[in-house]
């Protein structure tokens, strides 16, 4: 490719970007002087064309620094693409930054974004216009730094540092060549399940070495395909996360900017080391059942198990038995348990907890069950049957159609 003559720079090359950021559907945009590449793979842009702020008039031409601020509570103030000279909306940064990237609350102690200059790193908290700066000499200087999947990259020369965003520590071996896991660039992103090698395309391949650098373990990540779904529990948590869980894996249904990816659950619960039968959330904790055990996490930006926990069913819920599926209806404190053909339902601000009511259900086999704002859906292999309410499933002497479950409702492959 080539403009006005010259040929337009090829990242492969091993370039050195000035800045990195998604924008508000996900997609990743890698910037260098007036150049631009749009998502993993493809060829370069002249980035006046995608961002019209970069554009000669605003004598602009290159970034020193992008990023993406998201603020869920402030969306019309605060969903938008940062480019950087651009200093006024931030007292306390300097200029001539390096590079930028938002760390959200939970992440970060609140919605912050990262300034990098030198070895500096200047914390900036968005609600309270405050600054607070460290200094992480271990680091490398970051040229771009970018967040994915929740986890930070700093970008220095052609090759990248995962870091965390609080104590700025490097965990595991580094630097590792961008080229290998963020691009697609033929030579690049070898990567072997067990003992079969992947004759995946690079950009495939590329992407399966980034998740396979994220999950920390061997195995393959794939997303399954939704005719081969089987899930063992599917809850949404008091911060609006949705989960599901099927065997050793889980994966989170609400990060649809990020792409949706299949991860073991002993990363998040490092004691379910045998998957789940059941899960529900109730009052900022994760209730997960394992045979005759309940796991009960707080929630937060870790899930932490509490103390004292594992209990049994009999001492945590007043039941006995194999639980099938388990799930709490919005602002309710009653969670509703299948048992094979019956419904049992427990009251969670009793004590000792024990049943308050027992009704036989229309459907057997249920897997898993979640219910919200529309209604409750009770998952069966491929297929779910929905309910307006559970008064409704409880009331239904029959079975109704099933559906097939989708990428919507999963983020499985259709």
């Amino acid at each position: 490719h080539t403009h006005d003559g010259h040929a337009m720079p090829n990242r492969c090359d091993g370039i050195e970007f000035d800045a990195i950021s998604p924008d508000e559907k996900g997609v990743t945009y890698f910037f260098k002087g007036p150049y631009l590449w749009k998502g993993f793979h493809g060829s370069a842009h002249l980035s006046n064309e995608s961002f019209e702020e970069l554009d000669d008039i605003h004598h602009i031409g290159h970034v020193d620094a992008a990023f993406r601020m998201h603020d869920a509570e402030n969306l019309d103030d605060h969903d938008h693409i940062y480019f950087f000279l651009l200093t006024e909306d931030f007292p306390g940064i300097p200029d001539h930054l390096d590079a930028a990237v938002e760390c959200p609350k939970g992440e970060c102690a609140a919605n912050s974004v990262l300034f990098f200059k030198g070895h500096d790193v200047h914390v900036y908290d968005i609600s309270t216009k405050t600054v607070k700066t460290k200094t992480w000499d271990h680091l490398p200087v970051c040229t771009s730094a970018f967040r994915w999947q929740e986890h930070y990259y700093c970008f220095h020369g052609h090759n990248f540092t995962r870091f965390n965003p609080v104590t700025g520590e490097v965990n595991g071996t580094y630097p590792k060549d961008a080229r290998a896991y963020f691009m697609s660039c033929p030579g690049f992103g070898e990567f072997k399940f067990g003992s079969n090698h992947t004759t995946a395309s690079y950009c495939t391949r590329n992407l399966l070495n980034l998740l396979y650098l994220i999950a920390g373990h061997g195995g393959d990540y794939e997303v399954p395909k939704c005719s081969e779904v089987k899930i063992d529990a599917i809850t949404t948590d008091d911060a609006g996360k949705s989960y599901f869980f099927a065997g050793p894996m889980y994966m989170r249904l609400d990060t649809h900017r990020d792409g949706r990816h299949a991860f073991k659950i002993t990363r998040m619960w490092k004691e379910l080391t045998n998957g789940v039968d059941a899960v529900f959330s109730y009052a900022d904790k994760m209730y997960m059942i394992k045979d005759d055990d309940v796991y009960i996490y707080k929630s937060g930006p870790h899930y932490t198990l509490i103390e004292g926990y594992p209990k049994t069913l009999k001492e945590e819920l007043g039941i006995e038995g194999h639980v099938d599926a388990a799930f709490v209806c919005n602002n309710e404190n009653i969670v509703h348990i299948v048992q094979g053909k019956k419904l049992l339902d427990v009251d969670l601000t009793a004590t000792p907890r024990a049943i308050t009511g027992e009704w036989p259900l229309p459907v057997s086999d249920i897997d898993a069950g979640l219910c919200d704002a529309k209604g409750v859906n009770l998952f069966q292999g491929s297929h779910y049957y929905h309910y307006e309410s559970v008064k409704t499933l409880v009331a239904s002497r029959m079975a109704p159609e099933s559906h097939d479950i989708t990428a919507e409702i999963l983020g499985c492959q259709d």
